[in-house]
């Protein structure tokens, strides 16, 4: 099967998307306890909904570089490189956020994901044919 990079950026944004329902769903299970994971306010629990949320933000993005590739054609080098942020930043960003939940001390690795949809996002703006 040959995928043109557009496709699988389309399919992963969905990918996204259903595990942001999961967890969401999952952690859903949970919300009715004031005190779970630490109360509404804590540092943990924060974390487990920006996780959440994260997958449908990314997620987006994914969709919306691979929608973007289907009506715009941009440089290869930019492509390439976008395509590699996104995909590291739709696993890294929840990945961060949920193992920050469980020890604090991983949210030192926020400049992984940060850095890496950062990467998906230029290419596309200077690789704009204007």
């Amino acid at each position: 099967m040959n995928m043109h990079i557009s496709d699988l950026h389309i399919l992963v944004g969905w990918g996204a998307m259903l595990f942001g329902v999961i967890s969401g769903a999952v952690i859903g299970l949970f919300f009715h306890q004031d005190n779970w994971a630490g109360g509404y306010g804590s540092f943990r629990r924060r974390m487990l909904r920006l996780g959440h949320i994260s997958f449908f933000g990314i997620g987006f993005l994914n969709l919306m570089f691979g929608l973007t590739l289907k009506v715009v054609s941009l440089p290869d080098s930019h492509t390439s490189i976008a395509s590699y942020g996104f995909i590291i930043g739709v696993i890294a960003m929840p990945l961060c956020c949920f193992l920050s939940a469980w020890k604090k001390p991983f949210r030192h690795l926020f400049p992984i994901p940060v850095l890496s949809v950062s990467a998906g996002i230029v290419p596309v703006l200077l690789g704009w044919p204007l």
